[in-house]
Formats: C-alpha cells, sequence, structure tokens
C-alpha cells in the first residue's frame, strides 16, 4: 500500500499479537517496522490529508481532529496490553519506512533510555472535582430583612465557600501524599476548565501516576477506599494508559 507512514509509538519488540480487528488512522491496520532492536508502530496514510498542507487545514476540522486522535488512542491502548509503549504525538508522519529509521537512529539513546524507565509500569489518572464551585456566591435563599441582615448573609455565604475550598485543597494534598507512595513517579497537572472539559464541579487536583503494573491492583483499591472517606468531593480515576505523563525527561 503506498501512502505516508503515520506513527503511533515506538516500543521494544514483543511477541504477543495485536489484536486482529485492530485499525488505526484511515483505516489501516498498524504494523511494526523493526530497526536496532526498536520497534516503530506504524500504518500507511493517505498524502491527500497527511502531507504538510492538508494536514495543516485538517487539524483545524475538530471531526476529523476528533476522529484521528480516537483511532490513534486505539492503537496505543491496545499496544498497551501487550507491551510498554512510548507514545509520539498525534499525526507524527514520515514519507516512507525509511524516513521513520532515520527519526529512530537520531533518537535511539533518547528512546532506550525512556523505554528502561517505562519498563513495567502504566499511567493512572486522578482527579478531585468539588461539585458546587467557591465561585458561586449568589444571592441568599432567605430573603433579607434588612441591607444589613442580607450583606451578613452574604459575607456567610463566602465564607462557607471559602471553608469548602480550603477542605478540599487539604483533602487533596493528602490524596496526592498517599498515592505517591505507591506510586514511582507523579505529575501535578493543571487543574482542568470546566468548559472545555464538560465535566461537573470544579477541578481541584489533575494528577497523574506511574504505576507497576504489580502494584496496579493496589493502587486502584486505594482511591477506591478514598472515595468511601469523603462525600463532600468527587473523586474519578483512568487508565491505565500509556505512560504519557512521563514519556519525556523528568523536569
Amino acid at each position: 500500500m503506498t501512502g505516508l507512514r503515520y506513527v503511533y509509538a515506538v516500543c521494544r519488540p514483543f511477541g504477543t499479537p495485536l489484536q486482529a480487528q485492530l485499525t488505526g488512522v484511515a483505516g489501516d491496520p498498524p504494523r511494526l517496522l523493526a530497526h536496532h532492536g526498536l520497534v516503530a508502530v506504524v500504518s500507511h496514510v493517505p498524502e491527500r490529508d497527511f502531507a504538510e498542507e492538508p494536514l495543516r487545514s485538517r487539524l483545524e476540522d475538530l471531526d476529523w481532529l476528533t476522529a484521528t486522535a480516537r483511532a490513534h488512542q486505539g492503537v496505543i491502548d491496545a499496544l498497551t496490553v501487550v507491551t510498554t509503549p512510548l507514545p509520539l504525538r498525534l499525526a507524527t508522519v514520515f514519507r516512507d519506512d525509511s524516513g521513520v529509521r532515520t527519526m529512530l537512529q537520531a533518537r535511539e539513546a533518547d528512546f532506550r533510555r525512556t523505554l528502561d524507565r517505562l519498563e513495567g509500569r502504566v499511567e493512572w489518572g486522578v482527579k478531585l472535582y468539588v461539585d458546587a464551585p467557591p465561585a458561586d456566591t449568589g444571592a441568599p435563599a432567605a430573603k433579607a430583612a434588612t441591607g444589613r441582615d442580607y450583606l451578613r448573609q452574604r459575607r456567610a455565604g463566602v465564607r462557607a465557600h471559602e471553608e469548602q475550598w480550603q477542605r478540599a485543597e487539604e483533602f487533596a494534598n493528602r490524596l496526592h501524599e498517599t498515592l505517591s507512595a505507591v506510586a514511582e513517579d507523579s505529575r501535578l497537572h493543571p487543574p482542568q476548565n470546566a468548559t472545555l472539559s464538560g465535566a461537573a464541579g470544579r477541578n481541584v487536583l489533575n494528577a497523574a501516576y506511574l504505576v507497576p503494573r504489580s502494584r496496579s491492583e493496589e493502587f486502584v483499591e486505594l482511591v477506591d477506599r478514598t472515595k468511601d472517606e469523603t462525600t463532600d468531593f468527587r473523586v474519578e480515576l483512568t487508565g491505565p494508559w500509556a505512560a504519557y505523563s512521563f514519556a519525556g525527561e523528568k523536569p
């Protein structure tokens, strides 16, 4: 098949086959391109979409971008089941197999070092939400008899929200410390914007944890126990993922 080469990830050789019906970006099944003990997971994509100029336009098409990201993630998820992949950026494209091998050659030392660090490990994501945002300080529910009563109620509402935020931050700090004791590494990402993420509530903690596969069950049970400790906040666990947050060098 002709076309450009789309690269999903780099990993070490593995013996377990990928799912037979697995398809990647543009519907093409991924294949393995070996070079010096490393493997690039690639598929063919059409130049009409992935050459430099059309790709720039395509990346502004939200529907196309969503479908491409979904297909990309599907391949990464399948790889995570059978090996430790080092994911590359969405829409990493080369002219041909030779271009992919040149990339592997140029970055070989970095790839090997990172794969050694991530071997046998997965990423888990944990988010903590406050369902009633402190910024929501609307009018008091009870009608105030005087202007002074109104101001007093407003101040009480503000204090209640501030106290809730303080409890949420304290809980988030304890949770992060507890989970970090099981994880080998962690990353604190900026809180997600509720408008963009669509998640209910205000995001207080948005963290990623690098966990050995052998301790993943322990990690999940620890998060589940934490969920039972509070009804004031919502804890969400996602994963296991390929170690996206830890693919680069530690800052």
